[in-house]
């Protein structure tokens, strides 16, 4: 195959990276730059490049439905507690209310103690859950459709 000659200007930064490549490789600049050129310009090559693109679309959007989802069971979670406290809760006398504020701020010291000892683990509130409420058979049916949002899908 005949080739013609093309003078090309880069920028500095490709023009070192090329020369870098180039002597790791074992390969001559024009070589590097030929076969780039082909992998561009092949339909083979932008299939090859779309299908990867489409592949790393579909894990970002499963991996943003399952951050749904996981955003759904925290919120619904956290509001059944707000409910069931505020409903069974009795008011503080006044001459308790210091002591209460005290307890509290103790409570939470160990809340956030616990927090942040379960992040440092890798701990994850939702997978925990998960496994505890979960049969097994529908936990495995939930890994396999973890697309689904919170009360679609289960009868």
């Amino acid at each position: 195959m005949s080739r013609g000659r093309l003078n090309v200007f880069l920028e500095r930064e490709h023009a070192r990276r090329l020369e870098d490549l180039a002597a790791v490789k074992g390969l001559s600049k024009s070589a590097i730059v030929a076969t780039a050129l082909a992998s561009f310009l092949s339909p083979e090559g932008a299939d090859r490049r779309e299908a990867a693109i489409a592949r790393r679309l579909d894990k970002l959007h499963t991996q943003g439905e399952r951050f749904g989802r996981d955003q759904t069971i925290l919120i619904e979670t956290l509001a059944l507690f707000i409910r069931v406290y505020l409903s069974v809760s009795t008011p503080i006398p006044e001459g308790h209310q210091e002591a209460a504020r005290a307890q509290g701020k103790a409570r939470f010291e160990q809340f956030i103690t616990q927090l942040g000892r379960d992040l440092q683990r890798g701990s994850n509130f939702v997978r925990t859950l998960e496994r505890e409420v979960a049969p097994p058979a529908e936990s495995q049916s939930l890994k396999a459709d973890e697309a689904a949002p919170v009360g679609e899908g289960a009868p």
